[in-house]
């Protein structure tokens, strides 16, 4: 499988994973009597920034290892560092705005980003023997 496929299909599972963590969030906010829009909208813009931080997380990696592939590890270095911290600000001047907003509930914003992990070992107990 080629990597930009591969990017895809991880991409997807970590999709998948986190509008199935973000229901089982929304349900509890239900079940304690928290739930409102605030607690909604907050959950799908966290998703969202988790999804996409995967996302560009998985294509810096593919470029860097690309780059070390063509024997400028310096070059792919430069690509994870980068895209690093750009991504890192990104999240947070999104998180810092919509929490300063009051438009969304800051736990159900910020939890969504927690799930990838989890969900990425899930993912790998699953995986078949040689994919």
């Amino acid at each position: 499988m080629d990597s930009r496929k591969f990017v895809l299909v991880e991409t997807g599972i970590i999709a998948i994973g986190e509008v199935l963590c973000i229901a089982a969030m929304m349900a509890i906010y239900l079940l304690i009597g928290y739930y409102d829009t605030s607690v909604l909208l907050g959950g799908i813009i966290g998703g969202v920034l988790a999804v996409g931080n995967f996302l560009f997380m998985a294509i810096g990696a593919s470029l860097a290892a690309d780059k070390a592939l063509a024997q400028n590890v310096k070059g792919g270095k430069a690509v994870i560092r980068n895209s690093m911290l750009l991504r890192y600000l990104v999240i947070f001047v999104i998180l810092a705005a919509c929490a300063k907003s009051g438009l969304c509930d800051a736990i159900a914003l910020v939890i969504p980003l927690i799930f990838v992990r989890p969900i990425m070992m899930i993912s790998e107990f699953f995986r078949k023997k040689g994919d």
